[in-house]
C-alpha cells in the first residue's frame, strides 16, 4: 500500500491529535477523501513546528512510517517567531535544518509545498522580507532533490482576498484548505508511486 506523510506545522495539523482518524480538517483531510482507501495518508503535522522541530521528531514521525512519499509543508514560524518574539532563524540555519529533513529520504518521492503569506496588515507586508529568502531556499531544495514543488504562495495569493483564503495571513481558510489541496494534487498526484 502507498504511504504518504505529510510533515509541517499547524497548516498540516489542523487538529488532527484530537482527530480519530489522526487526519485534522484541512488540506490532508481533503486529500485523503480525493485519494482513496488504496492510499494511506498520515499526518504529522503539529502547530507551532519550524524545520528544526521537524528535524528533532523526523526518525519517529516520518522515517518510522517507512514513507512511500513525503510531503512537506513548513517555514512559515520561522518568520512568525521573528516578528512576535524576536526570534532569527537566518536563511542558512532554516536550509541546514531542511536538508536534514530531505537527506535521509534518497529513493522516496518528495512534495515541497511553499510556505505562504497573505499579508493582513502593514506589518505583515514586512514580513516578505524574512520569508522570501526562505522560499528561495525550498525551490532551490525542491529542484536539487528532484522534488515536486507546489508553488502555494503565489496560487493562494491568487486565489481570492486574505480575508477568503487566510484570514490571518497564514492559516488557511476552508475555501483556503480546499485550493491547497486541489493545488497538491495539481501538482504531485501524476508522481505519486503505483
Amino acid at each position: 500500500m502507498t504511504t504518504i506523510v505529510f510533515a509541517g506545522d499547524s497548516i498540516t495539523d489542523c487538529e488532527r491529535r484530537t482527530d480519530p482518524a489522526g487526519l485534522g480538517d484541512g488540506y490532508v483531510r481533503r486529500l485523503a477523501s480525493a485519494l482513496g482507501p488504496e492510499v494511506r495518508v498520515v499526518n504529522r503535522g503539529i502547530s507551532g513546528n519550524t524545520a528544526g522541530d521537524l528535524r528533532a521528531r523526523w526518525t519517529t514521525d516520518v522515517l518510522a512510517e517507512r514513507p512511500s512519499l513525503v510531503s512537506v509543508l513548513v517555514g512559515i514560524n520561522e518568520t512568525w517567531r521573528r516578528y512576535d518574539s524576536g526570534t532569527v532563524t537566518t536563511e542558512a540555519a532554516f536550509e541546514e535544518n531542511y536538508r536534514a529533513l530531505l537527506d535521509p529520504l534518497a529513493g522516496v518521492p518528495l512534495v515541497l509545498i511553499e510556505p505562504f503569506l497573505l499579508p493582513i496588515d502593514a506589518e505583515q507586508v514586512t514580513w516578505r522580507a524574512d520569508l522570501d529568502p526562505k522560499l528561495a531556499v525550498v525551490r532551490t531544495l525542491a529542484a536539487e532533490y528532484g522534488a515536486v514543488l507546489v508553488p502555494a504562495d503565489a496560487a493562494l495569493a491568487a486565489a481570492g482576498t486574505p480575508a477568503e483564503i487566510a484570514p490571518d495571513g497564514v492559516h488557511p481558510s476552508a475555501r483556503g484548505h480546499d485550493v491547497l489541496a486541489a493545488l497538491w494534487l495539481e501538482h504531485a498526484e501524476a508522481h505519486l508511486p503505483a
